[in-house]
């Protein structure tokens, strides 16, 4: 019986366009993101660098780029959320079926022009449709590594095997499933969080 759900943000809420800063970086010289520059990604968005450094360091790579011109570029790829995603996910949580939670990896850049792109009401109408918002800058954990995943479970006292994470990067959701969690990889394009109910009850009955 799943009595708790997971969810993730980007492309399963909010549309994303992940393609842009690959499209728009080589405008700024430099040479493409490095892995180096992945790796920074990665420490932002465990808090583990500020705003400011992270934005100073992509400026060192991309010297034609200013910092306004690199905030914008990050933050193009957050781009519309649905109302009916909004409106459902407020109904699910007002059946109190479930346990809702969200986990993203995002950063401290990201979640306030997401404010600006919902607008302050309907964000918060979002935000607490959840029980607990995890947010990876704010835990200093990110998916896919098992620690953020365990400390959900440990935090919230809940059971894997009566859990169900939905996410829309597949090694993401390997993780996840590994520890014993039912998943859903959503897939972008082709499927929709509207059709949860019926992603759980598809993997109840193959399990």
């Amino acid at each position: 019986m799943i009595k708790n759900i997971i969810l993730d943000f980007g492309d399963v809420f909010i549309n994303l366009d992940k393609e842009v800063i690959f499209r728009e970086i080589p405008k700024w010289g430099g040479n493409g993101l490095t892995q180096e520059l992945m790796a920074l990604n990665e420490n932002y968005e465990v808090g583990g660098i500020s705003s400011e450094e992270f934005i100073n360091q992509l400026q060192s790579a991309y010297p034609r780029a200013s910092a306004v011109q690199i905030t914008a570029v990050w933050n193009a790829m957050l781009l519309d959320f649905p109302d009916e995603r909004l409106e459902f996910i407020e109904a699910l949580a007002q059946e109190n079926q479930y346990r809702l939670f969200l986990l993203s990896n995002t950063n401290a850049l990201h979640i306030p022009y997401v404010e600006q792109i919902m607008g302050t009401q309907k964000y918060l109408r979002f935000k607490n449709s959840f029980e607990q918002f995890y947010l990876s800058h704010e835990i200093h954990l990110r998916k896919p590594n098992a620690e953020i995943f365990q400390f959900v479970l440990d935090e919230n006292g809940l059971l894997p095997e009566e859990t169900f994470f939905v996410d829309d990067t597949a090694e993401n959701t390997e993780a996840a499933e590994k520890m014993g969690i039912y998943t859903w990889n959503l897939k972008v394009g082709q499927e929709d969080v509207l059709q949860l109910k019926s992603k759980i009850q598809d993997a109840l009955s193959s399990s």
